[in-house]
């Protein structure tokens, strides 16, 4: 349903209703953006979480030319944990804080061994003891590698919560609260990645105008100025 020209065809959604706003962002979303694969190449719970790691202030495109060369080296905590730290640094020094994610995942990856008999924990709890593991990482393991219900929000998903009238946008904290008591359980991870999907497609941070972008032209906010 993307934007158009003629008023006529434009969707009429009640703005103060956040249950006709979320069933229109749903139905949009679904014709625009559908299924999206899961961004970050893995093989198995252990290999996506080292993945998401290493996205942190990174791409998933980078992540993606990244891993398959440190996962010919090491593709299992074991592997991982004995391989020296200044290695892991070196193959993964194009995703950016190459020092801190390579402790990080060579720290974890001893810990799975230690206290998790070589697996990835299955709790948000479990996760955030990792290091490197913070909220929106547990999630996106949960959600990805176990098929959770979760709903991790990122700078997209933040902004795009702000831009539709979600979330006041005072932290991602406040968001995901706000977008999981918008929207049913079922569809949390599916829309995770359709909302990051049109962010990047549809409604960047800037060069943004929302008379033209499908959705805030529905449903955004009515002081929403082009950026």
């Amino acid at each position: 349903m993307p934007a158009t020209d003629d008023p006529a065809a434009t969707p009429a959604v009640d703005r103060r209703s956040r249950i006709a706003k979320a069933a229109f962002i749903v139905e949009a979303l679904a014709e625009l953006i559908g299924d999206v694969p899961i961004p970050l190449r893995h093989r198995d719970p252990f290999t996506l979480l080292v993945a998401v790691i290493l996205s942190g202030q990174s791409t998933d495109a980078k992540v993606n030319q990244i891993t398959p060369g440190l996962f010919a080296l090491a593709s299992t905590p074991a592997a991982m944990a004995a391989l020296p730290v200044a290695t892991i640094e070196d193959i993964i020094r194009p995703c950016g804080l190459a020092p801190s994610k390579a402790r990080s995942i060579s720290e974890t990856s001893r810990i799975l061994l230690e206290r998790h008999g070589g697996d990835v924990p299955r709790t948000q709890e479990e996760l955030e003891a990792l290091p490197g593991v913070g909220p929106k990482t547990a999630q996106v393991v949960l959600a990805q590698a176990f098929g959770a219900d979760a709903f991790p929000v990122d700078t997209h998903i933040h902004r795009l919560a702000y831009r539709w009238g979600l979330s006041p946008g005072r932290g991602v904290a406040r968001t995901e609260r706000d977008l999981k008591r918008t929207f049913p359980q079922r569809l949390w991870s599916r829309l995770h990645l359709q909302i990051i999907i049109f962010g990047r497609t549809h409604c960047p941070a800037r060069r943004h105008r929302p008379a033209d972008c499908p959705i805030c032209s529905v449903v955004g906010r009515r002081d929403l100025k082009p950026s």
